[in-house]
């Protein structure tokens, strides 16, 4: 038994290599494998004739009249001796405990394969067909047909006997039978034809295309894709029919039911069987006869997978089939049998069955590593990794590396590692000590795990003194990436040390040393090595390790090496290297002590107000352009001192200010005047200054030079009368552009007219505005009520009795008085009456 076992998977590896697309690079839509076992040792010594398929069994009929129950791979389960000639068919119900099978020599029984129930029954012509009813198991549904000449239903009564009806006769034999549901779809020599069984009714009659072809040699093929659907095959055309109900109004003498061919064409080969596959068929055909094919390939039966248009198909899938004696076999020879429950097909010839079935994942990953498409594969495997059942991802990945390294696709294997070996310390090693020794750890050390995984310290350590060896830079970026817990420090700072002994100049290797003597928290030895090196990360790491301390006596060397940012450091940090610390260290260099204090004072005048007068000297000698403005705004500058550097460096608008902010104005002027010689700044500082007196000092400098003159004329028409100049100007003195300026002073002149007028206007219409608005509001009526009293007696102001006559008098200050209470009118005014309490205070009343 053994050896048929291995006979038969030998044959099925021999079946599945032989039935590949032509196209090999196309992917096969289905997978083929050999009924093997049992079914391999039938049909040595056999034939088969037709099989049935049901989701438990399969159900095998031979030529010498045995029927076999077999289950998916082969075995055999049952056995029955029907007949000595041919089985024609052989039908199951749904539940398949019941049995129909029908022979060549007119045998038919029905019989339940777990009851003792059955029916036998011997005609006298050989019987193609049998069906028995898909509910056959319940007891009103003990039905089943059988088709010779006639077809004939069978019904069992309540007296437990069984009723013959003739359904169908005198078209010829009836060649293949489908029931499903209520529908009975038969085929004879002539038409296809559909019984609805519930109705007792045909309800279709659906001819034959190809005439000439013999339907014995080119049998029917019939298949339900579902209970409406019917599909026929029949030489060379596919027809697709559905079964609709008909509308009540139009019934009549009609069935209740009728078809409608939906899709209907014709194909290029001749139909051995189809069934259904989504909205797909597939198509068990043989090639038509040509002179333009080989032999062999047309002998070999072929299955498609087509998908149906109007009045056409598109080819999905196309598959040559290598079957056991294949050149012997005709297209009545082969059938298509299908199993409902899932996309399983069965290809039955006389010797040879072959399971098909759609290709799962694990197919399509077993395709694409046989093509060498790893990435894919591993891709394919990622995504569906919980539905694989016979690969895995790893495996997989790991297959894919290998790929790349015999390709020499070295960096490719090395990124790929990351996502293969994930967190097996095991396996990583391994792959590490496999690329030492195709001399390519360099690939792989960008990619080695250094996180959640971190593998024994001395593989790291074995990368970096390959680096070491070869390639500082490398090394170098090595050291900056890893964390310093991955190998141990102090073995290689001593590797760095060798090396440098070597080539002690090497930046290299000393910035590395630096950043291994950080992670080994030695930050003096780093900063010494970095402040060496002048490198840009000395600034963080000063700041990231708070190595204030250690740079006290350091600070002059980092102002020179990046003023901009020491400075900046420094200030920021006040409160752990104090202002008078890095003033005493920056003693020696003023240039640098200078750009200190400045911006210290820029962000603070008041912080360090001490040095204010020695910076006086500092601006003096290094930024002049920024000692005027450090002038005005210090309040700590002693302005003598200031005044004596400045004027021993002669800086004229320094002094000048300083002059005018001591209060020696004339002498500030004087400067202006007789050194810069600029009339216009002198006008613009006698303006600041406002100073009749120094006015009159301009004007007398300015009288004998003509420019001057000019630039008062066009200058001080708002703030002195011009006329005072014009009056002290000489004779015959000629002065440029005297012409304009005159006329700007009597533009000028009008415009300060015309302003005044223009505000007179204003005034006066804003005086009259609040006089009238002063007005209404004192000739409003006031309120007067029993709480308001009299201000001379204090007494109520309205009388208790409202009846007798009385007489109140209020001024505009609302002061209330009886008329009786206040005193006779007299004075500048005769007539007019005064409050008293006002006129005491000497208050206008009327005001």
């Amino acid at each position: 038994m053994a050896e048929v076992e291995e006979e038969a998977r030998k044959q099925s590896e021999e079946f599945t290599d032989e039935s590949e697309e032509e196209d090999s690079e196309d992917e096969p839509k289905l997978k083929y494998e050999r009924l093997a076992n049992g079914v391999t040792e039938i049909l040595q010594n056999d034939a088969a004739s037709c099989m049935t398929v049901h989701d438990k069994f399969l159900a095998l009929g031979t030529h010498f009249g045995k029927v076999f129950l077999v289950d998916i791979q082969g075995n055999v389960t049952q056995k029955f001796e029907v007949s000595s000639v041919k089985i024609n068919q052989i039908s199951l119900d749904e539940s398949g405990e019941h049995i129909g099978v029908c022979s060549e020599d007119g045998k038919v029984q029905v019989l339940g394969l777990y009851t003792r129930e059955g029916f036998h029954e011997i005609f006298d012509c050989p019987i193609k067909v049998v069906a028995v009813h898909p509910q056959f198991t319940k007891s009103n549904y003990k039905q089943f047909v059988t088709g010779g000449k006639k077809l004939l239903l069978y019904e069992r009564n309540w007296l437990n006997r069984w009723k013959m009806t003739v359904l169908h006769e005198g078209e010829g034999s009836i060649t293949n039978i489908k029931w499903r549901a209520n529908l009975i779809a038969w085929a004879n020599n002539v038409r296809v034809k559909i019984y609805d069984i519930s109705s007792k009714q045909c309800i279709t009659n659906v001819l034959r295309d190809n005439v000439d072809l013999r339907p014995d040699m080119y049998p029917c093929s019939l298949c339900w894709k579902d209970n409406t659907t019917l599909i026929i095959g029949w030489g060379t055309s596919i027809k697709i029919c559905a079964v609709k109900e008909r509308n009540p109004t139009e019934m009549r003498d009609l069935p209740s039911r009728y078809v409608e061919i939906v899709t209907a064409f014709e194909t290029e080969f001749f139909i051995s069987g189809l069934a259904p596959l989504a909205d797909q068929l597939v198509v068990l055909y043989f090639v038509k006869n040509s002179d333009h094919m080989d032999e062999e390939f047309r002998a070999r039966p072929r299955l498609d997978i087509i998908l149906p248009l109007h009045e056409s198909y598109e080819e999905i899938s196309s598959d040559a089939l290598t079957v056991r004696n294949f050149r012997d076999n005709e297209c009545r020879d082969y059938r298509l049998e299908h199993s409902e429950g899932e996309s399983l097909f069965y290809i039955i010839s006389p010797k040879d069955i072959v399971g098909a079935r759609e290709r799962d994942q694990d197919d399509h990953i077993d395709w694409l590593l046989e093509k060498k498409k790893y990435e894919e594969a591993l891709m394919a495997a990622d995504i569906s990794f919980k539905n694989i059942k016979r690969h895995d991802v790893q495996k997989i990945g790991m297959a894919y590396i290998n790929h790349l390294v015999e390709k020499g696709d070295y960096d490719t294997a090395a990124r790929k590692c990351q996502k293969v070996l994930g967190k097996n310390m095991e396996l990583w090693e391994n792959e590490v000590y496999r690329f030492r020794t195709i001399g390519q750890l360099k690939a792989i050390s960008r990619y080695l795990p250094r996180k959640d995984l971190c593998l024994k310290p001395a593989i790291y350590e074995m990368i970096l003194y390959e680096f070491l060896k070869t390639d500082y830079e490398g090394f170098a970026i090595l050291i900056k990436d890893w964390p310093g817990d991955l190998y141990n420090n102090k073995v290689i700072v001593q590797a760095v040390n060798d090396h440098l002994q070597k080539d002690p100049s090497n930046s290299t290797l000393l910035t590395t040393l630096a950043e291994l003597c950080t992670y080994d928290q030695r930050y003096d030895k780093a900063l010494e090595i970095y402040l060496k090196l002048r490198h840009k990360d000395v600034f963080q790491l000063i700041h990231k390790h708070n190595l204030f301390t250690s740079i006290e006596d350091k600070i002059v060397l980092l102002v020179e090496f990046d003023e901009e940012k020491a400075v900046d450091m420094l200030l920021d940090n006040e409160d752990k290297i104090s202002i008078d610390r890095v003033v005493e260290e920056l003693a020696d260099r003023p240039e640098l002590l200078h750009m200190y204090l400045h911006e210290l004072f820029k962000r603070d005048h008041h912080k360090g107000q001490k040095y204010h007068e020695r910076q006086i000297g500092l601006y003096a000698e290094f930024d002049r352009p920024n000692l005027l403005p450090f002038l005005r705004d210090s309040t700590h500058c002693p302005l003598e001192k200031a005044l004596e550097v400045c004027q021993q460096r002669n800086f004229v608008e320094e002094t000048v200010f300083l002059l005018s902010r001591m209060g020696n104005s004339r002498r500030a002027l004087q400067m202006i005047m007789e050194e810069l010689q600029d009339v216009d700044k002198a006008i613009e500082f006698a303006k600041e200054q406002d100073d009749a007196e120094l006015w009159e000092d301009l004007i007398s400098y300015s009288i004998d030079k003509p420019p001057f003159i000019t630039g008062l004329l066009n200058n001080i028409g708002t703030h002195v009368d011009p006329i005072l100049l014009i009056h002290r100007i000489k004779e015959g003195m000629e002065i440029p552009n005297l012409r304009d300026s005159l006329v700007k002073i009597l533009q000028d002149y009008n415009l300060q007219i015309l302003l005044r007028e223009g505000c007179k206007k204003i005034l006066v219409a804003d005086s009259l505005s609040l006089l009238q608005k002063m007005h209404k509001t004192q000739m409003r009526g006031v309120r007067v009520d029993e709480e308001n009293i009299c201000e001379s007696c204090h007494a109520a102001i309205l009388p208790s009795d409202m009846g007798k006559p009385f007489g109140v008098v209020m001024f505009h200050c609302r002061h209330m008085f009886h008329r009786e209470c206040l005193p006779s009118s007299g004075g500048a005014f005769p007539g007019v009456q005064y409050c008293n309490i006002c006129s005491a205070k000497r208050v206008d009343p009327w005001k």
